[in-house]
C-alpha cells in the first residue's frame, strides 16, 4: 500500500490499469497479474468490438464495456478508489494516453494510480508471424510477386547470399542485419510459392519443421545420449549422422556443381579427404588445372580459397581506386 492509498486525509483517486496484449499470442494466454486486475475492477473497458480478447474475457466471466471513454472521464469513473482496466487496442489508444499525459502534467487535476501491465509477451521469433502475415498479403495482392515462381527467384537467392557474405567481410553490423532479412526472404518467399502447388504442397511451417529434426538428429550430443567435447568430435558426429541419413554411393553426391569454381574444388576435395580416398588430382594443360591445385591445396590448409581470392581482389581494387585517384 502507497502513502497516498495510506493517508486517510487524502482521497483515494482509484487506479487506471492500461491492459496491453500481443497478437502474436492466441487470445485468452493473458498472465496471472493481468486475470487478477480484470477479476478484481469494477470497470473493464475496451473501445474495439471486435477486439480478439473479448470472447476470451466473457468466456471467464469478465463483464466489458465496449466503450471509449476520454481522459478526464476515465479519471472521474475512478474517484473514490475504484479500479478502472482498459484493454488496449491494437493501435494502444493513443488518444486516451495523451489524454491522461495532459492531464497527469496539467498539476489541475488529482490523478489516480497509472498502471501499464502487459498481459500477454511476444516470445522470440514471435516477429516470424508477421513476416508469414505480411508474405501472404503480397502474394495475394502484388501483381508482380503473386505471378513468381521458384525458377523466377532462383537468382536472387544467389545474389542475397553474396551479399550476405559481403556484408559479414565488411563487417557492418547493419548491413549484415538487413541481408541476412533478404536471405530470409527469400526463404519466406518461396515457402509461400510452395503452398500453392498442385501435387506437393508444404508451407514455412513444414520447412522449418523439417529443419528442426534435422538439427536434433544431427546434434545427438545435445538432444541425446552421445558426447562430445571438441568441434572435431561435433563434425564427427555431424558426419555420421548425414552419412546414415543420405545413404549416398559416391562422395560427390550433393556437392552442387553449378557453384563457383574454386569452392567446387575445394568442397570435392574436402569430401575425398574426409573419405579418406586416395584419389590424384587430374593433369592437363592450361590455369584450369592450375587452379584446381591451388584451391585444393589451400583445401587441406584449412582456407577458402574463394574467400581468399576475394581478399585479394578487394586489395586489387582498392589499388585500382587509390590509382583513380
Amino acid at each position: 500500500m502507497n502513502a497516498k492509498t495510506a493517508d486517510p486525509t487524502v482521497p483515494d483517486q482509484g487506479r487506471i490499469v492500461l491492459l496491453t496484449t500481443s497478437h502474436r499470442v492466441a487470445p485468452g494466454l493473458l498472465s496471472w497479474p493481468a486475470w487478477q486486475a480484470l477479476r478484481t475492477a469494477d470497470r473493464v473497458l475496451c473501445a474495439d468490438a471486435a477486439h480478439p480478447q473479448l470472447p476470451y474475457l466473457r468466456e471467464a466471466g469478465v463483464r466489458v464495456d465496449e466503450a471509449a471513454p476520454t481522459a478526464e472521464e476515465l479519471v472521474a469513473a475512478c474517484a473514490g478508489g475504484r479500479t478502472a482496466v482498459v484493454v488496449a487496442t491494437g493501435e494502444g489508444d493513443p488518444a486516451l494516453t495523451d489524454g491522461l499525459a495532459r492531464l497527469a502534467g496539467s498539476g489541475r487535476v488529482a490523478m489516480p494510480e497509472l498502471e501499464l501491465l502487459p498481459a500477454s509477451y511476444d516470445l522470440p521469433g514471435a516477429r516470424l508471424l508477421d513476416l508469414g502475415q505480411v508474405m501472404d498479403r503480397i502474394r495475394l495482392a502484388c501483381p508482380w510477386s503473386s505471378r513468381r515462381t521458384h525458377k523466377d527467384l532462383a537468382k536472387y537467392a544467389i545474389e542475397e547470399a553474396y551479399e550476405l557474405v559481403e556484408a559479414i567481410e565488411d563487417g557492418d553490423r547493419d548491413e549484415l542485419r538487413e541481408e541476412l532479412g533478404d536471405v530470409l526472404l527469400q526463404v519466406v518467399f518461396h515457402a509461400r510459392i510452395a503452398e500453392e502447388d498442385p501435387d506437393a504442397p508444404f508451407s514455412v511451417d513444414d520447412v522449418a519443421g523439417t529443419l528442426v529434426d534435422k538439427l536434433i538428429h544431427r546434434h545427438p550430443h545435445v538432444f541425446g545420449d552421445e558426447t562430445a567435447t571438441t568441434p572435431e568430435e561435433v563434425r564427427a558426429h555431424w558426419l555420421r549422422t548425414k552419412a546414415a541419413e543420405k545413404q549416398r554411393t559416391s562422395v560427390t553426391e550433393g556437392v552442387p556443381v553449378g557453384q563457383p569454381g574454386l569452392a567446387l574444388a575445394a568442397k570435392l576435395h574436402s569430401r575425398v579427404r574426409t573419405a579418406g580416398l586416395d584419389v590424384p588430382l587430374p593433369t592437363g594443360e592450361g590455369i584450369g588445372y592450375d587452379l584446381l591445385a591451388l584451391a585444393t591445396r589451400a583445401e587441406a590448409e584449412g582456407t577458402d580459397p574463394e574467400a581468399a581470392l576475394r581478399a585479394a581482389a578487394r586489395a586489387y581494387r582498392d589499388a585500382i581506386r587509390a590509382v583513380e585517384g
